[in-house]
Parts: structure tokens; sequence; C-alpha cells
């Protein structure tokens, strides 16, 4: 079997494993191990994050995990490329494909977002989960750091500002697509998320299962952003 399939069998001595059964070798898809990698990270931060810990969640051996990844960084960034970044592809497609006005492209490139970062809940996809562990750990894992920040975090500034540079050549928004004014678009959800998926463990204000209470929230705070980037 090619080293480039995407599918490989499990060595015989994983038989113990559930995916495992003796007499034809399990095949394993990589977005499983993705999947169950991005859960712990999630749940216990990365550097408490064992590769046998994600082995095990995936119900593979050690040995199959590394097939695949062969370290923990690999595998992180692996959770961001099929993660997020396919996602900033589709909003960079959505731009460059949008001749409708500028308020109702940042709605489409807000909301997105929103759906895919914000909207996640703990006990569901663990996406949501990222910037937290980014803003937590950055510092002492520079390279993790510098791949979300180029793959992730730039690539989504430059998207955001070409948008606001899309209303504003339109004569709609009062300014262009700075890093400044794309902070400041950006900051009111991303603080949302943090929030989230730090607090809201014991912040009642907003129960988890009230989706209705929260999509009412995030569209009053997309609107407020985007009348401030209108002019008057």
């Amino acid at each position: 079997m090619s080293e480039h399939s995407p599918l490989l069998p499990v060595p015989d001595s994983a038989d113990s494993h559930p995916l495992v059964r003796r007499g034809r070798p399990a095949l394993v898809d990589p977005a499983t191990l993705v999947a169950c990698a991005l859960d712990l990270f999630v749940e216990k931060g990365y550097a408490a994050t064992r590769l046998e810990d994600v082995a095990l969640a995936a119900g593979v051996s050690k040995g199959t995990l590394y097939l695949y990844f062969d370290s923990k960084a690999a595998l992180f960034a692996a959770v961001v490329r099929q993660g997020l970044v396919p996602a900033l592809a589709g909003g960079e497609a959505s731009l460059d494909s949008h001749h409708g006005s500028g308020a109702d492209l940042m709605r489409e490139l807000l909301w997105g977002w929103w759906r895919l970062i914000g909207a996640t809940r703990l006990g569901g996809t663990r996406l949501g989960g990222l910037p937290k562990l980014m803003v937590a750990e950055a510092r002492n894992f520079p390279d993790i750091a510098e791949l979300y920040h180029r793959e992730v975090m730039a690539r989504g500034c430059v998207l955001v500002g070409r948008a606001i540079d899309y209303g504003h050549a339109r004569g709609e928004f009062r300014v262009a697509g700075d890093p400044c004014t794309v902070q400041a678009v950006m900051a009111p959800l991303l603080l949302r998320v943090l929030m989230k998926h730090s607090f809201g463990c014991v912040d009642h204000a907003a129960p988890a299962g009230d989706a209705s209470a929260e999509s009412t929230d995030i569209a009053a705070s997309i609107e407020f952003v985007i009348r401030a980037l209108e002019h008057d």
C-alpha cells in the first residue's frame, strides 16, 4: 500500500483495540485521529495532551498514529488545516464572487465565522476552543503559535480587511480595512468565544441550550459593527 493512501492497515500489535479485528487488518481514517486530537487539545490543553492519549481515544496503537503524524505539532497542524483553513478558503471565494452590498458581505463573513467557531459548544464540535487554547499556550509553544497566526489569524485578518475595503470602495463604509479596523470588527465576536470557553461553565446568564437567545445577541453584535462601519 502506498504511503499516500488515505487509509492504512492497523498493525497486528494493536489487535487489542476495538477498531482492529483479527484475520483482517482494520483501516483507520486520518480524520478520526484529527477529530480525537481536537477534542483532547481543547479539553486538556496542548501541553497536557499526549500522542498516547489520542491513539487511545481513536482506538488504535501509538504506532498506527505515527504512520500519519510523526509529532504532536504535526497533529495540531492537521487539526488547524482540516478544521479552519477550508473555511477561510470558502470565505475568500465568497468575497471574490460577491456583487452585493458591503454590509451583506460583512454579514455573510461574520456569521460564517460565528457558525464555525462561536456557535460550537463544549460537548459538541470543539473548534471554538482553539482560540482559547492559543491565547493560553501560544507563548509556551511558539512553533504552533506561528502556524496558527500564519494560517488562521493573518489570513483571516486579510479576508476581513478586503471585505471592509470592498464596502469602502463602494462608498458604503467610512473607513478602509486597515489592521486597527479589522481588530475592532473581530474583537466582539472573538471575546465572546473566549468567554464561552472559559467562564461558560459557571456563567448561567445564557444557558448552553438557548441557541435562539445566543443568535439574537450575535445578530445585534454584528449589526452594531456594520453600523459603525457605515456612513451616518
